[in-house]
C-alpha cells in the first residue's frame, strides 16, 4: 500500500468523486475497487469487499444535511479493518475511521460555509494530513504537501457541482492533475522501494 502508482490512483479517485456527486453508484462501486485495489493494494475479493465499505460509507454521509456520520465511520472502521488484516499494520483503525470521517466533515464545511461560516481550507488540509499520517506511520509534515493537492482537487470539484456537473467541463482535467499531484507527493513521502 506504500508503493501505488499515483496516475491511476488519481484517475480513479477523479472517477469516484464524479460518480458520487452524480449519485451513480454503480460507478463510484466500480471506481471505488479500482481506489482500493491501486491505493491499499488490495487483492480479489478483498478488493470489492473494502470498495463495498467505501461505497456504503459514502451513501450514509451523503445526504445534507441530514447524513449518517455514525453509520459513515462503522463502514469506514470496517475498511480500515480490512487494510490492517491485509498487510500486517498497526495504525488504529478506531482512529483512522475518526479521521477519515473527520476530513470528510471538513470539507462538507467548506461546502456550505453559509452554515459553517468559520469553515478553512487549513481545516480540511490539516484533517487530510492528520488521517495520511496515521494510517502510514509518518510526520505529518511530510504528508502535507500531499494533503494540500487534494483539498486543492476538492476545491476544483466544488466549483464543478456549482457549476451544474457538465461531464465536458475542462474542470475534471485540473481536478484530475490535482489529485495526481496529490498522490505523487503521498508516494514519494510514504513509499518503499
Amino acid at each position: 500500500m506504500r508503493t501505488f502508482d499515483p496516475v491511476r490512483l488519481g484517475n480513479a479517485e477523479a472517477d469516484a468523486w464524479i460518480a458520487y456527486y452524480r449519485r451513480d453508484w454503480l460507478t463510484l462501486l466500480r471506481a471505488a475497487v479500482a481506489m482500493v485495489r491501486i491505493g491499499f493494494a488490495l487483492p480479489f475479493p478483498r478488493d470489492i469487499e473494502g470498495a463495498w465499505y467505501v461505497l456504503r460509507g459514502n451513501q450514509l454521509w451523503a445526504p445534507f444535511p441530514n447524513n449518517n456520520p455514525t453509520g459513515a465511520r462503522t463502514q469506514m472502521r470496517k475498511f480500515y479493518a480490512l487494510v490492517t488484516r491485509t498487510h500486517h499494520e498497526t495504525f488504529d483503525i478506531d482512529v483512522a475511521a475518526d479521521l477519515e470521517i473527520g476530513w470528510w466533515r471538513a470539507h462538507r464545511e467548506l461546502q456550505h460555509r453559509d452554515r459553517y461560516p468559520r469553515a478553512t481550507n487549513a481545516s480540511l488540509v490539516a484533517a487530510i494530513t492528520s488521517l495520511y499520517a496515521h494510517v502510514y506511520g509518518v510526520p505529518a509534515e511530510v504528508v502535507e504537501p500531499a494533503a494540500e493537492a487534494r483539498a486543492d482537487a476538492m476545491e476544483i470539484s466544488d466549483a464543478w457541482v456549482a457549476d451544474g456537473c457538465d461531464l465536458r467541463s475542462p474542470a475534471l482535467d485540473s481536478e484530475r492533475q490535482a489529485l495526481i499531484r496529490g498522490y505523487m507527493a503521498l508516494r514519494a513521502a510514504v513509499g518503499r522501494p
